[in-house]
């Protein structure tokens, strides 16, 4: 059982550090913060430079807490507050599957990183090497709803403003 929780928080948690190292750094075929920032733009997500920035320190700092298995909880929300925002804004409209740019990969890049706020990280985690408590029913349902609320915040910031572009119905201009 160790195994598999070493495995559900190192894994996912390396390979969003590369999605948020793509964002800040342009590493790993990224576009970095201003190319990001032009499609974030496009997405109606502005200002574009900052909400790159914002998405890629959220990537990668949780998912940094997530492979170290250090506040799993604060991991979980950075993660699935910005997976919640891709969905709804860059993975709109395109169904659920990943060969189609669907929300595949937000959906269980942010299941997982929940899920092991409910869980914990296991025995294999510096949250249990120092002893701290931070998983359970309240922990797993206090992040949830602070990834909702962020992201849903987000979103609806910028369609209040007028600038999400919803994706799903061709546009006319």
């Amino acid at each position: 059982m160790e195994l598999g929780l070493f495995l559900l928080h190192v894994v996912p948690g390396l390979l969003l550090m590369g999605h948020g190292s793509q964002k800040l750094f342009g590493w790993l075929g990224g576009h970095g913060p201003e190319g990001t920032g032009q499609f974030m733009d496009a997405l109606g997500m502005r200002p574009g430079k900052r909400m790159a920035l914002a998405a890629g320190f959220n990537e990668f700092g949780g998912g940094l807490l997530l492979a170290l298995g250090l506040l799993t909880p604060l991991a979980a929300v950075l993660i699935a507050s910005t997976m919640l925002v891709a969905a709804l804004t860059a993975h709109r409209g395109k169904g659920l599957w990943v060969t189609n740019n669907g929300f595949e990969l937000p959906l269980v890049y942010g299941v997982v990183a929940v899920g092991l706020a409910f869980n914990g990280a296991g025995q294999w985690s510096l949250d249990h090497a120092i002893g701290w408590d931070v998983a359970g029913l309240w922990w797993g349902l206090g992040a949830l709803a602070a990834a909702l609320i962020g992201g849903l915040t987000v979103v609806g910031a910028a369609r209040h403003s007028g600038r999400v572009h919803d994706h799903s119905v061709p546009s006319t201009s």
